[in-house]
């Protein structure tokens, strides 16, 4: 805006130069200090436009941060199950390309905007006092811009809309084959793929030149409205030169003539910066919506972990309750109706039931990663009234598909306590059997994995998950098939491990083994929908059920 307000005074010092040097006749000594001004003020210009321009792309990163930011912590609070249900390449592209496609609207359509709603007019203001008829052609002309932009940026809209949904399509599709690949030339439908990804990317490129083609059209007819009113502005000021217009009392100088002409171009130039970055406008709108589409909301602002919380965290085994628990699979089909359920601290539970039966969904409903219907309370308090850090700080979850990442055995099981020390970590992964397959190892615990355990049996796999939650302090704490793919030796080991843990405890084992299910308190049973109490099994062998 300073820049704008200073190309008046650097149009008006040039008239005055001009004018001085052809009608006056000046020398070049009495003309020095306003050609310095008018340097001065040229470079004054250039320093403001070189500073908006890095504050628009640095105040435009930094928007971008913040809404990535937002979204993946928005994407991290959403339950497992939603997340599953997404897919992994499309909620990428919303995080990195759709917020992407924002950059335009903050660093050149906003600022344009700012520009083409006050400097037009304060110029033809300006204009109006030098002669009132070019002033009233700029006021008549200029807002024909605008309307024709926005008629114009209706059709962008839509195909910018287009466009970004073309775009997540081929992106999403392209990460889940990728990573799907080896799968796809297994069942040899490699080739097949590779032509849905070509179609997919074709689709792109006919909806992106679409898209092109209305902003290269638009900024066209934008041009022309704004060629013909500099040229009605020259036109008129040169007619009245040769005298062949007069419709002034006062004779039209050089310096008000040549200062209306240098003026003429830089009335339309906001409105034309605007027409070009106009669909900039349009592209940030379809994302926006993209990205309402792929997360069914737009993401808030988090609440601070202080306005959630509304009490620290216990300390000890958790009691836990269930009231009238109602939950469904993935597909909609309930199965669970009315579960109910009341375990004091330290209490040890198994849950045993036929696979499909719902005992993995109970236990992602308690770890309050699942919805449910009823009433679930820990410690006397609803999962709603804990904040999401003391949730997790309270309770512990193992799945029966635990996650490993590329890195060392002793790096998977700190994921459990970041700044947990070397004796800490050996330390959980003795209790968890870990070390009786790492210390045969080359390297130990040091020894480096692929990704998701690349090298480890499922049964190694799941003795490093365990590891992690030994690192932790929890009050409740949930497993689903700990022992599934471990020999029945092995399983005894591992059990003696849990239990030394789960002293001072609260523990529900989701679980089909029977050696597990002999070494709880009580044992309940999924049927018919309710969790029922059921006799614990009696094991004869020794080396099993030995605690």
């Amino acid at each position: 805006m300073l820049a704008g307000a200073l190309l008046v005074a650097q149009a008006m010092v040039l008239a005055g130069l001009l004018h001085r040097a052809i009608v006056e006749g000046a020398g070049l000594t009495t003309l020095l200090p306003q050609v310095a001004l008018l340097a001065s003020i040229l470079i004054i210009r250039i320093a403001l436009g070189l500073l908006g321009e890095v504050a628009a792309v640095r105040f435009g990163e930094a928007i971008k941060a913040r809404l990535r930011t937002g979204l993946a912590a928005d994407l991290l609070r959403r339950a497992p199950t939603w997340t599953a249900s997404k897919s992994s390449g499309a909620l990428s592209s919303t995080v990195l390309e759709q917020v992407e496609a924002l950059d335009g609207y903050f660093t050149r359509y906003l600022p344009a905007m700012l520009q083409a709603a006050i400097l037009p007019i304060a110029f033809a203001v300006v204009a109006f006092s030098v002669d009132w008829i070019v002033g009233l052609l700029f006021l008549i002309s200029a807002p024909l811009i605008p309307v024709f932009m926005a008629l114009a940026g209706w059709g962008a809209e839509a195909a910018s809309r287009s466009q970004a949904a073309a775009l997540n399509r081929l992106s999403g599709r392209f990460a889940d084959r990728l990573r799907g690949l080896v799968t796809l030339k297994l069942f040899g439908q490699d080739a097949t793929e590779t032509a849905r990804v070509r179609l997919a990317s074709e689709e792109l490129r006919v909806r992106t030149m679409r898209v092109m083609r209305i902003a290269f059209l638009s900024s066209a007819v934008l041009e022309f409205f704004a060629a013909l009113g500099v040229a009605g502005v020259a036109l008129y000021v040169g007619l009245t030169f040769l005298d062949l217009v007069n419709v002034h009392s006062t004779e039209l100088t050089l310096a008000a003539g040549m200062f209306l002409l240098l003026m003429a171009p830089e009335v339309y130039q906001p409105l034309r910066l605007l027409a070009a970055h106009y669909h900039d406008r349009a592209s940030a709108r379809a994302a926006v919506a993209e990205i309402e589409r792929e997360l069914d909301a737009l993401p808030g602002e988090a609440a601070p972990l202080a306005a959630v919380a509304t009490a620290a965290a216990s300390t000890g085994a958790a009691t836990l309750e269930l009231r009238a628990i109602a939950l469904a699979d993935p597909t909609g089909r309930p199965v669970i109706t009315a579960a109910d359920l009341m375990l004091e601290p330290g209490a040890r539970v198994a849950i045993l039931g036929a696979s499909g039966i719902g005992k993995s969904t109970l236990l992602e409903a308690i770890a309050g990663l699942r919805a449910f219907g009823g009433d679930i309370r820990i410690d006397g308090k609803t999962l709603a009234d804990f904040a999401e850090p003391l949730l997790r700080q309270r309770v512990a979850m193992l799945g029966q598909r635990p996650r490993l990442f590329a890195g060392s055995i002793a790096d998977n099981i700190r994921l459990g306590r970041r700044d947990a020390d070397h004796a800490a970590v050996r330390q959980a992964a003795q209790l968890a059997r870990v070390t009786d397959f790492a210390d045969a190892l080359p390297e130990g615990l040091a020894t480096l994995l692929g990704e998701d355990g690349l090298g480890l049996s499922g049964g190694e796999i799941q003795r490093i998950a365990l590891a992690r939650i030994y690192l932790r302090d929890p009050g409740l704490v949930l497993l689903d098939e700990p022992t599934a793919h471990l020999d029945a030796a092995t399983e005894a080991l591992v059990l003696d491990g849990l239990a030394e843990f789960a002293a001072g405890r609260t523990l529900v084992v989701a679980t089909h083994s029977q050696a597990v299910a002999a070494r709880m308190q009580k044992v309940f049973r999924i049927a018919g929908g309710k969790l029922l109490a059921a006799p614990k099994p009696v094991i004869t062998d020794r080396s099993v059920g030995a605690a």
